[in-house]
């Protein structure tokens, strides 16, 4: 149990860092940033305290709003991605969902990679819609959210397969 809250701790930090520091620096074209720490709530074990688990995702998002200057639209998206999050499991991973034996690293690549786009688009469109905040644009919000969502996605999955462990 101590490790796991070890592991889970370590991952906010170390994302929670990796987005302040480096990631946040990163604007292709004026439009494309990775938003890599919603990692945190790709990876957040299923069967854990669920009230906990949408108090540290808006947390996690409340403290890259701080570091950013960005007024709580990380926060919202964070907690928007968390809530919605279960309806997204089970569609993506079906019945293993229902028994809490989904570990998102053991799940096939296609059903992993449903999981994965459809919680980074719901995370971004709901981030781009906060940020600029005008129906005019939204053109700009649906090419910010395809292309962030896109590049979220190839980091996510890349640090998922670098960073899981292998099985003997």
């Amino acid at each position: 149990m101590s490790t796991n809250i070890l592991i889970h701790s370590t991952r906010f930090l170390v994302l929670l860092l990796a987005q302040i520091f480096l990631f946040n620096n990163i604007d292709f074209l004026g439009f494309v940033n990775p938003y890599v720490y919603i990692l945190f709530i790709l990876l957040y074990p299923v069967n854990s305290n669920q009230l906990l688990f949408l108090l540290l995702s808006f947390f996690l998002g409340i403290s890259i709003d701080f570091f950013s200057d960005s007024g709580g639209i990380h926060a919202a998206a964070c907690l928007v991605t968390a809530f919605i999050r279960p309806v997204i499991l089970k569609f993506s991973f079906g019945v293993s969902y229902d028994y809490n034996n989904v570990k998102v690293s053991n799940t096939p690549f296609g059903s992993r990679l449903t999981y994965i786009s459809f919680l980074v688009v719901i995370h971004h469109l709901v981030l781009f819609n906060l940020e600029v905040f005008n129906f005019n644009h939204t053109i700009l919000i649906l090419k910010s959210t395809l292309f962030s969502s896109i590049f979220t996605i190839l980091l996510c999955m890349v640090f998922m397969i670098l960073f899981s462990k292998r099985s003997t």
